[in-house]
């Protein structure tokens, strides 16, 4: 019930409302809740909550683009999503999927299909009889990292031709610096590309991981690049 009450904080009143009249109904057999039968999962490692039994906390998403980096940002990792169109939906399905899949935290938002575009918007209200396009991410919450970022292999295309890839960029970059972290501490920034460490380069997002580990413990130079020039920090993991 905690987890209801904080989605209720944060969205408006008729979805609020809605979901106060609808909290106590029958738990939904996964076969007929449209979070699991449309959830695909991103994580390959069948990421989950540390906790035994966890209580997902539902809110009510703003923008997913700006969502993902921030809970990226809060030292969360992103299990997976799901997408789909229907009439009113109660909140508590989202939960029940969220407690089956032992996600910590749920982002929900909520459209209705006769509005222009993609992305779900800030607020919306549910009015009987109406369709709505409802997306979902779950999330669970990271052991402290070693050294707390996340990454992405940039791919450059070739502008002469188009179909075909050119060669990668080196190093990786940074997507998000997780609050807390040894890098925030030590003045790594979202979009610089990191490009070595203690001379060994960095090649993708696992040799990173390979690398941190190694080096785990050990003063470090990291090697990157920010804005276009070098730059190189010296700090312990």
């Amino acid at each position: 019930m905690k987890a209801l009450c904080n989605f209720m904080r944060q969205i408006t009143p008729p979805l609020g409302l809605s979901l106060f009249l609808l909290a106590s109904s029958p738990v939904t057999q996964a076969e007929d809740n449209p979070y699991a039968t449309h959830y695909q999962a991103q994580s390959p490692s069948q990421l989950h909550s540390l906790q035994a039994h966890p209580e997902p906390q539902l809110f009510s998403g703003k923008r997913p683009d700006t969502d993902n980096i921030q809970m990226l940002e809060d030292g969360y990792d992103l299990m997976g999503f799901s997408g789909f169109e229907a009439g009113d939906i109660p909140p508590t399905q989202a939960v029940a999927h969220g407690r089956a899949i032992q996600a910590d935290t749920i982002l929900v938002y909520v459209k209705k299909t006769e509005e222009d575009g993609q992305s779900p918007p800030e607020k919306s209200s549910h009015t009987n009889g109406s369709t709505y396009r409802y997306y979902a991410t779950f999330w669970a919450k990271l052991p402290p990292p070693v050294l707390g970022v996340h990454v992405i292999k940039l791919v450059p295309r070739d502008t002469a031709q188009k179909d075909s890839p050119s060669a990668p960029s080196a190093g990786v970059r940074v997507i998000a610096v997780i609050h807390g972290s040894v890098a925030e501490k030590n003045g790594i920034l979202r979009g610089d590309q990191l490009l070595a460490i203690k001379q060994e380069k960095v090649e993708d997002a696992a040799t990173l991981s390979s690398l941190v580990s190694k080096f785990k413990g050990q003063t470090v130079t990291l090697q990157l690049e920010r804005a276009g020039e070098p730059l190189s920090l010296q700090f312990s993991l």
